[in-house]
Parts: C-alpha cells; sequence; structure tokens
C-alpha cells in the first residue's frame, strides 16, 4: 500500500471514506478525483492481484457519501436504498491457480469493489463495532475511526499525525505559559 491514502481506520469502509480529507473544513482534498485515483484506491486496498482501471469514479463517490451518511446522522430511505442497492452487485470471487495462490476475480472489478465497501457498511452498522466508532479529536481531521483500544478511550485516527499534533500543542500552550 502506498502512502496516498490513509489506512488504519480499523474496517475498509471508515478508510474509504477517510478519502474525502479533512470533510467540512476549508481544508478539505478530495483523494479520489478522477477514475484513476479510484483504480489506485481499489489497486492499494482492494483483494486483486492486477491493476483495476475504472472507467468513472461516480459510484465510488455516491457509496462514500452514503456510508459517511449511515454513520454520521440518522439513516434515511434514500441511503438505506443507495447502499442495499451497491450491496447487491456482485463480489470478488476466488479461484485457486495451478500454483497455489487465490485470485480475486469480478467481471467489474470497479462495481465488486463498491458492493465490498458497501457490504462492509451495512455490516458495521448492525455490529456491536457501531458503539466504538469515533470522530477523531483532531481540531482540522474528523475522520472516523473504529476505537479498537481496550479501554474504548483512544481520541484520535492517527497517533502519529493528529495524536502527535495534539500533544505538540498542548505542550507548547503549556510552555507559553510558564514563560
Amino acid at each position: 500500500m502506498t502512502d496516498r491514502f490513509r489506512a488504519g481506520a480499523g474496517r475498509l469502509c471508515l478508510d474509504f471514506i477517510r478519502t474525502l480529507r479533512y470533510r467540512g473544513t476549508p481544508a478539505e482534498v478530495e483523494e479520489l478525483p478522477d477514475a484513476a485515483a479510484w483504480g489506485a484506491w481499489i489497486d492499494a486496498f482492494g483483494p486483486f492481484g492486477t491493476p483495476v482501471r475504472p472507467t468513472s469514479v461516480d459510484d465510488a463517490w455516491v457509496v462514500r457519501e452514503a456510508i459517511h451518511a449511515l454513520l454520521t446522522s440518522p439513516v434515511r430511505d434514500p441511503v438505506r436504498r443507495s447502499l442495499n442497492r451497491f450491496a447487491a452487485l456482485p463480489v470478488p470471487s476466488p479461484s485457486l491457480t495451478a500454483s497455489g495462490e487465490v485470485r480475486w476475480q469480478a467481471p467489474d472489478p470497479a462495481s465488486a469493489m463498491v458492493a465490498l465497501l458497501a457490504r462492509d457498511a451495512l455490516d458495521l452498522v448492525t455490529s456491536p463495532e457501531l458503539t466504538r466508532v469515533r470522530r477523531c479529536a483532531g481540531p482540522t481531521c474528523g475522520a472516523l475511526f473504529l476505537d479498537t483500544s481496550r479501554p474504548g478511550t483512544r481520541r484520535w485516527c492517527s497517533m502519529e499525525i493528529c495524536g502527535n499534533q495534539a500533544k505538540k500543542s498542548t505542550y507548547r500552550a503549556k510552555a507559553g505559559t510558564r514563560a
């Protein structure tokens, strides 16, 4: 996986919605501006062993926004219907190669990836894990992540980035009041 896309949110669907980085802030960045970027995301996170070259990113945007809405606001019929429709698409199927390796295949890998993302989101919202979905405490971040810490008190999507920034800010504020 490259550093181009963030991973580590705890679920595939949560990593996917983070492709709209800094959502709702002036610094918002679209990480899937075109089909090539969508293909790169599938290559990084999907089960396929060969590069995927989708022709459009439109379905990915629709699913991403539906997943975000599902996790952050009361479920509305259009969101529910949209995710159900995408979840019903064919998913990748495994096959064993002559050399004994499993290869994942789909007639349309981009649609199959959308189906996997929708299914993962539906699984998440119907599981006990939903109570552990958190919004990052970073003031400019707001990414969602699955808190898998034992006490369930994780505050940041990434300790290396958001957590480190918060700790530096706290240190500077304390140092400034001492001076």
